[in-house]
């Protein structure tokens, strides 16, 4: 089953329920991927929103997307649920 669901502290796609965290009893997230949450808690909950740009600026480059794609997925972030 096909699933596409934003993650909401580091705005990736994901598509594959494989790479959805996990809730503290061991059900899947509907709204974070496996590399912000797991068993129910943020992997770095001391990061900050700044420090989540850096991540994604520096992943999508390393990706090869356009500057026009990583601006609007940086601008992105602050409308995500942890952020809010």
């Amino acid at each position: 089953m096909e699933i596409q669901v934003l993650c909401q502290s580091c705005g990736m796609m994901i598509d594959n329920t494989g790479f959805l965290g996990t809730e503290k009893d061991g059900s899947v997230s509907n709204e974070y991927c496996d590399e912000c949450y797991n068993n129910g808690e943020f992997r770095y909950p001391a990061l900050t929103i700044d420090e989540m740009k850096d991540i994604v600026i520096d992943e999508m480059e390393s990706l090869g997307a356009s500057n026009e794609k990583i601006d609007l997925a940086v601008k992105n972030l602050n409308n995500l649920k942890r952020w809010c």
